[in-house]
């Protein structure tokens, strides 16, 4: 699903730190190593329609590396 962010993220909250992320090893292989962490935040975003939502987005990030694979988890309009 297409999408980008329309709005800052806000209400972010860490779900999961390094080891105990299941899509660790993948997430070396193709951005490098670093502390990965798996954020939730809540956004608007804009969708291939056109049409903006309010959704909760999950993402993951590391330092020196930034914020990668971004999915829409649930619209909470």
């Amino acid at each position: 699903m297409y999408f980008e962010l329309v709005s800052d993220l806000t209400d972010i909250e860490i779900i999961a730190v390094n080891l105990s992320i299941r899509q660790r090893g993948v997430l070396k292989a193709r951005y490098g190593g670093g502390r990965w962490r798996k954020l939730k935040g809540v956004a608007f975003v804009r969708l291939a329609s056109g049409r903006v939502r309010r959704a909760e987005v999950h993402w993951y990030e590391a330092h020196g590396v930034g914020r990668k694979r971004f999915k829409i988890k649930r619209f909470l309009d």
